[in-house]
């Protein structure tokens, strides 16, 4: 256990390319978390949602501050804030109705965030997202459990938005 208080992750470069890029988060990371729900609405108005950082503060309140440096592509980066947290991230997948995911950091820390869409018929989608984070000691301050609220809250009001709509 005292291994995982310690563990920093793989170099962003590498978190992006061999983890997030490859549709995987960090597995030895000791912040994990992992969820789904099920949403009554096509997949393209979910990925329409998620596709579009710069409206994610109208699905969440706690997200300020987006700013794209180009297109939502592979490899593009982006900044946002988290509630107090600001974020660097770079999109690893973007497999439009199936998969958004990217990497980022955040004073110190390392993430892989995926998001999985699945169409279930009759005009319903299931959502998965998976999350991993690194850095040290980050589980005395950030375990677990507080990312699988804070993963559970986010898919609750992605589903609230998109139905919504």
């Amino acid at each position: 256990m005292t291994k995982a208080w310690f563990y920093r992750g793989p170099p962003m470069e590498q978190l992006h390319v061999q983890y997030a890029k490859q549709r995987r988060v960090d597995d030895r990371a000791p912040v994990h978390a992992a969820d789904e729900v099920q949403i009554d609405v096509p997949v393209g108005r979910v990925w329409n949602l998620l596709s579009d950082p710069t409206g994610w503060p109208d699905i969440d309140e706690r997200i300020h501050s987006v700013r794209l440096d180009s297109a939502v592509h592979v490899d593009a980066y982006f900044d946002w804030a988290n509630g107090r947290s600001r974020m660097r991230s770079r999109f690893a997948v973007v497999d439009r109705d199936r998969e958004i995911s990217w990497s980022g950091s955040a004073a110190g820390i390392r993430a892989v965030h995926r998001h999985v869409l699945e169409p279930l018929g009759a005009g319903r989608t299931r959502l998965s997202s998976l999350e991993s984070m690194s850095a040290p000691l980050l589980v005395a301050v950030f375990p677990s459990r507080k990312l699988q609220a804070t993963l559970t809250s986010w898919l609750h009001a992605v589903k609230v938005a998109a139905e919504r709509r």
